[in-house]
């Protein structure tokens, strides 16, 4: 198994996220390309110390972007939307 820090990224936090995390009590990272459901379910409990219900996961494709006539892309990532079990939070979202 991977160490979570090599797993897990960073939280996203925007907006949208921040209404999914009231709502449905789900919150979002960006994960490491290579990363399963397996593996960032069990990062995100062993950093967290919470439960995970479910992990879904969105290949981002890197948006095509270019200045005068140079042509360039940015870099794909992985995003993991993942659903916390009634009554869990993270500490480190609740300010947001």
């Amino acid at each position: 198994m991977k160490p979570f820090s090599k797993v897990i990224l960073r939280p996203l936090l925007t907006e949208k996220n921040a209404f999914m995390k009231e709502l449905e009590n789900r919150v979002v990272f960006e994960v490491a390309r290579s990363a399963n459901k397996v593996e960032i379910k069990q990062a995100i409990e062993e950093a967290f110390k919470v439960s995970v219900e479910a992990v879904n996961i969105v290949n981002v494709r890197g948006k095509v972007k270019r200045l005068g006539r140079n042509v360039g892309k940015r870099r794909d990532w992985k995003k993991a939307i993942v659903t916390l079990k009634e009554g869990e939070s993270i500490e480190f979202f609740e300010g947001v």
